[in-house]
């Protein structure tokens, strides 16, 4: 009989490690945290959507988290030059939050590894090592890793969780394989002052001569983004920062916003936005948050996503951890993941907005009415995350932008 997890070493302090180890640590188990020594200046994932209210509030961090954050009570997508759409987290039928905060990452994910340590976790300040059991899909903690948590643990961990990001430390060293989306965008962003807003607070999402744009509003600064194709963006300079300086420049619906954006910030760059390893359950290893897999930011889900695995890992790890409970972790993530995939797709390929669009003008009509009162509970949660766990609602949005168009062409809503 497979003894029960009682020892935890997570291997990465982001959202989604410190989140766990929050949830099992105030259980009892014993948890020790790896935080590496280093972090980038910025993170992607700054902007929260209402279903991550609820964890806040569950980790005992929305009031800290109010404090340095910017209140968001909607998104504001630039279709084209004469259409602009707000959408409001209020104005969501059935909604259970209706506002999120824009938070600088620094600060939020201090919060959260602080909170993982009130619960009992014991924070390990250096980059944890992995070792491959030779002739099997075993890991192991290096003998310097292990020996900074072993007195605390008293043993060897039961179990290691890899939530150490998109630098996938055990999917490398196993090998495991992963299935990529079908896009190739390169992500370049930094922080700029002096870029204008259409509604405080909002995340604005700029449709653009090719690609995409985000505009994160943080305190004294805004967050800006360019998700563009790699060989697109390549054409505009050497270095990431020559790319980034130079697309602002010349897009003319960038030169639409009213005001060059001042750069405070040096430029980071990601790419490989839609990857998904196919395995994340093994002999005494699990992962969690980007290693399992992660989606494009068009929508702000990274950070639900994060929560809602680790609370689902928890669940199944203090139900005693055996392989049913761990497989049913990993099926509901694939799930929720493949929920955010399909959407996503629907705003790249222009059916989405163009939903919108019909959604509009049925609404003249009594059954348009009638058939728009019912889709309003379900699409719009599925963006705020509360629906996005739901199947039917899932299904809804899906459904509805493959076959609910009324012989409208997508292709004008298309990115580019």
């Amino acid at each position: 009989m497979r003894r029960p997890v009682r020892r935890v070493a997570i291997v990465g302090a982001g959202p989604a490690g410190s989140a766990l180890a929050f949830y099992l640590g105030r259980a009892g188990l014993r948890v020790a945290l790896y935080d590496r020594k280093s972090r980038p200046p910025i993170v992607v994932g700054e902007s929260l959507i209402p279903a991550t209210i609820p964890f806040l509030r569950e980790l005992g961090i929305e009031d800290e988290v109010r404090r340095y954050s910017t209140l968001k009570n909607g998104a504001t997508f630039v279709l084209d030059s004469d259409e602009v759409r707000s959408f409001r987290f209020a104005d969501v039928r059935k909604a259970r939050t209706r506002y999120a905060y824009n938070v600088p990452r620094d600060l939020f994910d201090a919060s959260l590894a602080k909170v993982a340590e009130r619960s009992g976790a014991q924070i390990v300040r250096q980059t944890a090592k992995l070792e491959r059991v030779p002739g099997s899909d075993r890991v192991t903690l290096s003998a310097e890793s292990l020996a900074a948590c072993e007195d605390f643990l008293g043993g060897p961990p039961d179990l290691i969780v890899e939530a150490g990001g998109r630098a996938r430390l055990l999917p490398n060293l196993l090998d495991l394989p992963s299935e990529a989306g079908r896009r190739k965008d390169t992500a370049l962003f930094a922080h700029c002052g002096g870029v204008p807003q259409i509604v405080e607070g909002d995340v604005h999402i700029d449709r653009l001569e090719r690609g995409w744009s985000w505009r994160i509003p943080l305190p004294g600064k805004m967050s800006v983004g360019l998700v563009i194709d790699g060989d697109v963006i390549k054409k505009f300079g050497e270095s990431s920062a020559e790319q980034y300086d130079n697309y602002l420049q010349h897009d003319p619906v960038i030169a639409r916003w009213g005001s060059a954006p001042r750069r405070l910030t040096p430029v980071l760059k990601f790419s490989a936005y839609q990857l998904v390893t196919t395995r994340a359950v093994g002999d005494g290893w699990v992962l969690l948050g980007d290693s399992f897999g992660f989606v494009d930011p068009v929508f702000s889900s990274g950070l639900l996503l994060a929560f809602d695995s680790a609370k689902r890992l928890s669940t199944a790890l203090l139900s005693g951890g055996g392989p049913v409970s761990l497989r049913a972790y990993e099926n509901h993530v694939r799930s929720h993941l493949r929920v955010w995939h399909r959407t996503i797709e629907h705003f790249y390929n222009g059916r989405f907005f163009t939903l919108f669009r019909v959604g509009q003008a049925v609404q003249t009509t009594t059954p348009g009415r009638l058939v728009n009162f019912h889709l309003q509970k379900h699409i719009p949660r599925v963006i705020t995350g509360e629906g996005s766990t739901s199947r039917y609602s899932a299904w809804l949005v899906d459904f509805m932008c493959r076959r609910g168009l009324l012989e409208n062409d997508p292709v004008a809503l298309a990115i580019r």
